[in-house]
């Protein structure tokens, strides 16, 4: 399926925003993404196997906080990251 990247995880993917990437869940999507891209899952994921704070993960449009919500080889999923300064 088509993964839109946020622009904050753009060195990891050689500066491409949209990567294809396989998964049931959203778990397995990631685990795809760090095989593809070495370290993008520690950047979206902690150490206790969270989503981080500052990630938001979508689904068609619908934000999904769950690691195990199943994913269609349809779905458009979106990987955005929040930024932050003062």
């Amino acid at each position: 399926m088509q993964v839109r990247i946020a622009t904050p995880l753009f060195s990891y993917t050689g500066q491409r925003e949209y990567v294809e990437a396989r998964g049931a869940s959203i778990a397995e999507l990631l685990d795809d993404l760090d095989r593809q891209f070495p370290g993008m899952r520690f950047r979206i994921v902690d150490e206790q196997g969270k989503l981080r704070p500052y990630i938001r993960v979508f689904v068609n449009r619908t934000q999904l906080m769950r690691l195990d919500a199943p994913l269609q080889d349809t779905d458009e999923v979106h990987i955005l990251q929040a930024l932050a300064g003062g």
